[in-house]
């Protein structure tokens, strides 16, 4: 498989896909964005969340458990 046959990685995901990835409901994910917890990305009327941002999310330590 050549470089030009990769497909490409995915930059950004909608809601769901982002609440799905981190195993938590898409409610429980929007107070988190309230909270000021995960910065998005807006794209006309949809919301996204990057990778790096989840990967940031993630690796900070500082996600509020309930």
């Amino acid at each position: 498989m050549s470089l030009s046959e990769r497909p490409l990685p995915y930059l950004r995901f909608d809601i769901v896909e982002a609440a799905r990835m981190l195993r938590m409901s898409r409610a429980t994910l929007y107070q988190r964005i309230r909270a000021g917890h995960l910065a998005v990305q807006k794209d006309g009327r949809r919301t996204y969340i990057t990778v790096a941002e989840l990967q940031r999310y993630v690796g900070s330590g500082n996600a509020p458990t309930m």
